[in-house]
């Protein structure tokens, strides 16, 4: 007599009573942080950066007092994400946690920059996703709407022009811009010491 399998993946796969039990803990745990992120979405609308510096710390993410972030950022897994010293981050963010994301010192990203470190595979037939970190590293400038994808370091000094699609490494103090980003100058100045100062109050 043939036993028919009592639980199934989404992809119609049968599962043990272990394997069902694992992804029936981690849908609740994924309930848990899908109503801890719209609680941060919620926060991100609050014009105080010490309130909202307070929860993403609660969250767990490494976020340094001397850096900030601005309003109505969206975030995945902040226990992901670790930002350095004097760096500010721009309004309407996207920093994916979902593996590491490694934001240097006196880093200033622009408004509308979506940063991600997961992705579908396209060529897998059951689509799932390749996590990959991204690293960038001390006084990179990022500008307006820029896109970052998985896997990326972006290097010391660097900079990414706005609108640019960034899918391979950006070598040091090299400019880059466009959709793939490409080289199109280097940075002269390679001695820096800036600090960014103050973020905009009430944003």
């Amino acid at each position: 007599m043939t036993i028919m399998a009592i639980f199934k993946d989404r992809m119609g796969k049968d599962l043990s009573l272990a394997q069902a039990f694992s992804k029936i803990i981690n849908r609740f745990f994924n309930y848990w942080l899908d109503f801890w992120l719209y609680v941060l979405t919620c926060v991100g609308h609050f014009p105080i950066h010490t309130v909202r510096w307070a929860f993403y710390i609660i969250s767990g993410m490494d976020l340094k007092w001397s850096s900030h972030i601005h309003m109505w950022a969206r975030f995945y897994d902040p226990t992901g994400i670790k930002i350095g010293k004097d760096s500010i981050i721009g309004d309407h963010v996207f920093l994916d946690g979902r593996d590491k994301l490694e934001i240097g010192d006196h880093v200033d990203i622009a408004s509308n920059v979506m940063i991600y470190n997961s992705e579908h595979d396209i060529h897998s037939a059951d689509f799932n996703p390749i996590n990959a970190p991204v690293e960038i590293e001390d006084y990179v400038f990022i500008g307006p709407g820029v896109i970052i994808l998985p896997g990326v370091t972006i290097g010391k000094g660097a900079v990414v022009a706005a609108g640019a699609v960034v899918t391979k490494d950006v070598p040091e103090f090299t400019i880059v811009g466009g959709v793939p980003a490409k080289e199109i100058g280097i940075r002269q100045q390679k001695d820096l010491h800036y600090r960014l100062g103050r973020a905009r109050l009430f944003q």
